[in-house]
C-alpha cells in the first residue's frame, strides 16, 4: 500500500518527500517527469511514497493509482494564487468518488512573501464542501535553507502522514 503525492507541477512535491525522507532540506529545481517513488522508514511503520508529477500531460494517470492507496498527499503552492482554482477543481475531482480516502493537504511555500495563509487555503480549494465523513488535514508547510533540517511543520506533517498510515492498516 502506498501514498501518492499529487499536485501541480511547481508545488514542491519532491522537494517536500526528500526533505521527509533525509530531514534535511534539499530544494529540487527540476520538475518530476513521470513518477519518482520514496521509501521512509519510521520506528513504527515503512512508508511507501509514490510522486506523480503534477504536468498537464500526466494529470491523466492520477485517478488510475488512487484505489490503491492508503492516503492521498495533496501539495499546493500558497504563493501562486493565479493556479489555485485549477489546484481546487482536480483536488475536488480527484476525491469525489472516493469518500474514505484520508486527504493531507501541503500548503507548501508558507515563507514566501505573498503566500495566501492556512484558512485562505482552506477557504480557496473550498475543502469544507468535501465532506465531513473523510480523514482531513491542512498542514501549511515550507522547505528552507538547502542542507537545514526540516521545519517543525514538515517534522508534524510526517508525524501525521505516519500516524494515518497505521491507523489504516
Amino acid at each position: 500500500k502506498q501514498i501518492l503525492v499529487l499536485g501541480l507541477d511547481g508545488a514542491g512535491k519532491t522537494s517536500i518527500l526528500h526533505s521527509l525522507a533525509t530531514n534535511r532540506v534539499k530544494r529540487s529545481v527540476a520538475p518530476t517527469e513521470g513518477f519518482n517513488a520514496i521509501c521512509i522508514n519510521t520506528e513504527e511503520s515503512q512508508m511507501e511514497f509514490l510522486e506523480i508529477g503534477g504536468s498537464e500531460s500526466l494529470r491523466s494517470y492520477w485517478k488510475m493509482y488512487l484505489p490503491k492507496v492508503l492516503l492521498l498527499v495533496y501539495v499546493v503552492d500558497s504563493a501562486d494564487h493565479a493556479r489555485l482554482p485549477m489546484a481546487k477543481q482536480l483536488l475536488h475531482q480527484l476525491i469525489q468518488n472516493n469518500s474514505t480516502l484520508p486527504v493531507v493537504v501541503l500548503a507548501n511555500k508558507q515563507d514566501l512573501e505573498g503566500a495566501y495563509c492556512i484558512t485562505d487555503i482552506h477557504d480557496a480549494l473550498a475543502l469544507s464542501d468535501i465532506g465531513d465523513e473523510r480523514k482531513m488535514f491542512l498542514i501549511g508547510t515550507h522547505v528552507a535553507e538547502d542542507g537545514s533540517e526540516i521545519s517543525s511543520s514538515m517534522k508534524d506533517a510526517k508525524e501525521l502522514i505516519g500516524q494515518l498510515v497505521l491507523d489504516t492498516q
